[in-house]
């Protein structure tokens, strides 16, 4: 099981330029929930991003202040995926260390491969990269469900007990052949309130379904897949049952599926965005 990477903490100078350009280096070329182009952040790219950290930290700092909030669900807009009835493209787990600064664990993909692994990030870096819209969508669970999330998160042992490498974009949303970015967060989810009982990805998705989970249904035709996975190593649909793939029907966990069923099942509140 790989390791957890570490975080590269904010600092109180993060609008220096030596900072952004250390920020960008050590993002590399792990990305998830955006288009994976080969071309260069911008100066104002990565200025916005770092504003919308700012933003969002004053936020979740303000939540904390107000009602102890310790975890969040934190969404970005990595992508223009409106074809497919979709806002936000990837998300992740953010939380308050002891410490203070709040933390997102989330999966990323090295572009450009097959693989997938989790990582620790402050805001600045969640939100490092070229978004195609710069904002940020928090959704907050129940106080039952935030003291779970953290003391699952928080515990190496714990965080990464069904990170799975082997990584496709649109992942079947109850197969175990890959795994997707908001795959790994939902189903760590499903860890974090079962601890005891939820130890395989399997047992993941049964408590899901249990609990009334629906994953999204993307509108897929035939020579768009064949030609996503020709030209991409992080998108395969071999995963997929063939009576829902020869219907152009691709069952993958969305953001948007999975806030709808946080806030139908009263584990959260809604979405609020911020600008």
């Amino acid at each position: 099981m790989p390791a957890m990477k570490p975080p590269l903490s904010p600092s109180p100078v993060a609008r220096a330029a030596c900072l952004v350009l250390l920020l960008a280096a050590a993002l590399g070329t792990a990305h998830a929930g955006r288009s994976c182009e080969d071309k260069p952040l911008t100066p104002q790219s990565l200025q916005k991003g770092l504003d919308l950290a700012q933003r969002t930290s004053q936020a979740l700092d303000a939540e904390y202040a107000k009602n102890g909030t310790r975890v969040v669900l934190l969404a970005r807009v990595g992508q223009d995926l409106s074809k497919y009835d979709l806002h936000y493209s990837h998300y992740g787990w953010a939380y308050r260390t002891p410490e203070g600064p709040w933390r997102v664990a989330h999966k990323l993909n090295e572009c450009g491969t097959a693989g997938g692994h989790v990582y620790r990030q402050g805001l600045g870096e969640f939100f490092l990269d070229d978004l195609w819209r710069y904002e940020a969508g928090v959704q907050v669970p129940t106080p039952a469900v935030q003291q779970a999330l953290w003391t699952f998160l928080t515990q190496p042992q714990t965080v990464l007990r069904l990170q799975h490498e082997p990584y496709s974009m649109v992942s079947y949303a109850w197969g175990q052949r890959y795994q997707q970015s908001n795959q790994w967060a939902t189903e760590t989810l499903a860890a974090a309130m079962e601890p005891a009982t939820v130890q395989r990805r399997e047992q993941a998705q049964a408590w899901l379904q249990f609990k009334g989970y629906e994953p999204g249904v993307l509108v897929i035709r035939a020579l768009s897949r064949l030609g996503g996975r020709v030209t991409a190593a992080n998108i395969a649909f071999d995963d997929h049952p063939n009576d829902k793939r020869y219907a152009s029907r691709i069952e993958t966990v969305t953001v948007e599926s999975v806030t709808q069923w946080l806030q139908r099942s009263q584990l959260a509140g809604p979405v609020r965005v911020l600008p």
